[in-house]
C-alpha cells in the first residue's frame, strides 16, 4: 500500500504559512528544475497575493522519501474559520506555525483549539527565527501554556519543534541560529516519524467532501478525503444527501493534487485527499457512497453567518458611466454563483426591489466579494453592514468576539475609553518593554467601524486582532453608529476649489476640486453631530474690477481617501457606498433632502 501523511498547515495571520509551503514545495524537487514558481505561489487569487492573506483553503501534495504528503494551506484569518475547522476532518497533523517575535495571537489560539478538538497529531513551526528580535524559547513556553490552557492531552503536549526562516529556506531542530541549514529536511522528517498514517477504516466506499469549488464545465466540485474503500472515474454512487435522502450519480471526473496543479486521476483510495465532479448540488458535509451500502459520516458543522448587508442595484445618477455589468439578473446570478463555492455565504432576496441580504462570517469576507465584483465590471451599491441577531431562550441575542489590542503604552488610555464607549469588557491586561497587551470581549457591532478610529488613536503603530466567540443577550443600543454628522452636496456638476475653500471651517473634506459630484453624494465629514447641505460645486463670480487686495491661490488640506473596508466601516444605517470598477463614493439612500425629511 502506498504511504500517505495528511497535513495541514495552521497559524495566525501573517506569521508565514504560504510562504513556508512554497518553500517545502521548492525544496522536495516537486518542481523540475526550470519551472519557474511565483513567492506565495499557492495564493492564486490577486486580492490574496496583494493582501498577503490567504481566503481559500488550498490543497498540495508533495512526494519526499516515497510518501505522498498532501498539505492544505487554511486561512488564518476569523471570517475564514470555518473553512479551518472541516479542514481538520481531512487530516491527521498540522504544523502549528508561530512567529518568533509576535508569539501566539488570537488566530493562533483559534485555528489551535479546532486542531486539538479533532484530535490531530501537533508539530509547532517556530518561523521568522533570523529576526533580530527573535525569542524562540519564550514563544515555545507560551505555546505550551496556550496548549494546557486548550485543554491538550499528555501526547499533545508532548509535540516536537522545529526552528525555521521559511523566506530564506532553513531550517533546524535547534533554536540557535548558527544551527540553521538550508534544508526543510528536518519538518519533513518530522511529519514522517510524528504525523501517523491516515485513519482509514476496511469497507465500502466512504467519502465525504470538506470544501467546494466550482467550475463552469462540470459545476460544483467536491473536495475531500475518501475514508475508507476505492473510487474509480465513471463509477455509479450514491450520495446521502444533509437530509437523509440518496441521490444516484455517476463520477464524471476525478482530480488529485501535486505541486501546484489539479491532476486527472482515474481512481483513488482510503486516504487520497481529492475532488470529484458528477453531482452539480453537491454539498459539504454529505457522504459518497457505494450503490446499496450507504452509509452516511456525521454531518460537518459550518458557522453560521454573524454579518449581513444589503446588496442592490446602483441607483446614483452616475449609473452605467464606469460600470459594465449593471443589471439586476447580472447581479443576482453572480451572488448566487459566489453560494457554489462558498458554504458560510448566504444570499436572499431583500425587501426592496432589486435589492439581496448577503450574510457572511465578517466584513473582511463580505468586502474581499464585493472588491472581486467590482474588479469584474459589476456597479453597485451596499448598505452598511449589520449584526445577525438570534433569539435564544426567549432573548434576544447577538454576537460577541474576543478582541486583542496591542499598543504603545502611551496610546493605551484613549483606546480604553473609546472601548468604554463600544460597551467592551476588559479580560485581561499585561505589559512588558513599553507595549501593553489587552484582551477585550465585545459585541460584533462595536467592532464596526473601529478599526479607522484604532488607528487615528494608536497613529499607525497598534495591532488589533479579533476571533467570534459565541452570542450572548444584547449590549447597549447606540453601539456601532457614527457619532458626528456629514456634508451632503446639494447640487450637481464639478467641485471647485474656490467652495471647497470656504467649506474647511466646517469639516474634514472627501474630495478635491474637479470631481464630479451629485445631489445627495457625501462630500465631506462634520465637524458637529448632524448633517448638513453644501454647495461644493460653486464657482467664484468674476468682476471686471480689479481688487486692493490681490487674490491669493487657495491651498487646501488634503482629503480623506477611504479603503473599501474603510468606507463600509464609516457609513450609517441611512447610508450606502456606490461601488464601480472606477470608484467608491458614499451618498445618502435618499438623495434630495426632501425624500430625506419625509423618511426621517
Amino acid at each position: 500500500m502506498k504511504k500517505i501523511k495528511n497535513i495541514a498547515i495552521i497559524a495566525h495571520v501573517d506569521h508565514g504559512k504560504t510562504t513556508l509551503v512554497d518553500k517545502l514545495l521548492q525544496m522536495s524537487g516537486t518542481f523540475r528544475d526550470n519551472e519557474q514558481v511565483d513567492e506565495r505561489a499557492m495564493d492564486s487569487n490577486d486580492i490574496e497575493r496583494e493582501r498577503g492573506i490567504t481566503i481559500l483553503a488550498k490543497t498540495t501534495a508533495i512526494n519526499y522519501k516515497d510518501t505522498r504528503i498532501n498539505i492544505l494551506d487554511t486561512p488564518g484569518h476569523a471570517d475564514f474559520g470555518g473553512e479551518v475547522e472541516r479542514i481538520m476532518n481531512m487530516v491527521d497533523g498540522v504544523l502549528l506555525v508561530v512567529d518568533a517575535y509576535e508569539g501566539t495571537m488570537p488566530q493562533t489560539r483559534f485555528v489551535l483549539k479546532k486542531a486539538l478538538e479533532a484530535g490531530v497529531t501537533p508539530i509547532v513551526v517556530v518561523n521568522k527565527i533570523d529576526k533580530p528580535t527573535a525569542r524562540p524559547k519564550e514563544v515555545v513556553d507560551e505555546v505550551l501554556d496556550l496548549f494546557i490552557e486548550l485543554g491538550a492531552d499528555i501526547e499533545q503536549l508532548d509535540f516536537p519543534v522545529v526552528y525555521c526562516s521559511a523566506i530564506n529556506g532553513t531550517s533546524s531542530l535547534d533554536p540557535d541560529l548558527s544551527t540553521q541549514k538550508e534544508t526543510m529536511d528536518p519538518i519533513f522528517d518530522l511529519i514522517l516519524d510524528t504525523i501517523p498514517d491516515p485513519r482509514v477504516t476496511e469497507g465500502s466506499l466512504q467519502f465525504q467532501p470538506a470544501l467546494l469549488d466550482y467550475n463552469d464545465f462540470v459545476g460544483r466540485i467536491g473536495i475531500g478525503l475518501v475514508k475508507r474503500g476505492k473510487v474509480k472515474v465513471n463509477d455509479m454512487v450514491s450520495c446521502v444527501r444533509l437530509d437523509g435522502s440518496i441521490k444516484q450519480f455517476r463520477i464524471q471526473k476525478m482530480f488529485g493534487f501535486f505541486g501546484l496543479k489539479r491532476i486527472e486521476i482515474t481512481e483513488a483510495e482510503a486516504g487520497d485527499i481529492i475532488a470529484i465532479a458528477g453531482l452539480p448540488d453537491i454539498e459539504v458535509g454529505e457522504t459518497v457512497c457505494e450503490i446499496g451500502k450507504e452509509e452516511a459520516l456525521p454531518k460537518l458543522r459550518i458557522d453560521e453567518p454573524t454579518l449581513q448587508m444589503t446588496f442592490g442595484t446602483n441607483t446614483s445618477p452616475f449609473v452605467g458611466k464606469e460600470g459594465k455589468i449593471l443589471t439586476a439578473s447580472k447581479i443576482e446570478e453572480r451572488l448566487f454563483k459566489e453560494t457554489e463555492r462558498d458554504v458560510s455565504l448566504k444570499v436572499t432576496k431583500g425587501e426592496a426591489n432589486e435589492t439581496w441580504i448577503v450574510s457572511g462570517r465578517g466584513e473582511l469576507h463580505l468586502s474581499i466579494l464585493i472588491e472581486n465584483m467590482r474588479r469584474e465590471g459589476f456597479e453597485l451599491q451596499v448598505s452598511k453592514p449589520e449584526v445577525i441577531r438570534k433569539e435564544i431562550d426567549g432573548k434576544m441575542c447577538e454576537p460577541f468576539e474576543e478582541l486583542q489590542i496591542d499598543a504603545p503604552d502611551e496610546y493605551v488610555g484613549g483606546v480604553i475609553e473609546a472601548l468604554g464607549r463600544r460597551e467592551a469588557t476588559m479580560e485581561h491586561m499585561s505589559n512588558a518593554n513599553g507595549q501593553t497587551r489587552i484582551v477585550y470581549t465585545i459585541p460584533s457591532r462595536g467592532l464596526l467601524g473601529f478599526a479607522t478610529d484604532f488607528m487615528t488613536l494608536t497613529k499607525g503603530y497598534g495591532m488589533m486582532n479579533h476571533t467570534y466567540k459565541e452570542y450572548r443577550p444584547l449590549a447597549g443600543s447606540t453601539v456601532g453608529e457614527r457619532k458626528l454628522g456629514v456634508l451632503v452636496s446639494m447640487k450637481a456638476g464639478k467641485s471647485t476649489a474656490y467652495s471647497l475653500g470656504k467649506l474647511e471651517d466646517r469639516g474634514v473634506m472627501f474630495i478635491e476640486p474637479g470631481v464630479d459630484v451629485y445631489e445627495g453624494m457625501i462630500v465631506g465629514e462634520h465637524s458637529h453631530d448632524n448633517d448638513i447641505c453644501v454647495n461644493v460645486v460653486e464657482g467664484k463670480n468674476l468682476t471686471n474690477t480689479r481688487s486692493s487686495s490681490k487674490d491669493h491661490t487657495v491651498v487646501l488640506k488634503r482629503p480623506r481617501v477611504f479603503t473599501l473596508e474603510s468606507a463600509l466601516d464609516y457609513i450609517n444605517s441611512d447610508e450606502l457606498v456606490e461601488v464601480t470598477p472606477v470608484a467608491f463614493r458614499l451618498r445618502k439612500k435618499y438623495l434630495t433632502e426632501q425624500e430625506r425629511k419625509k423618511n426621517r
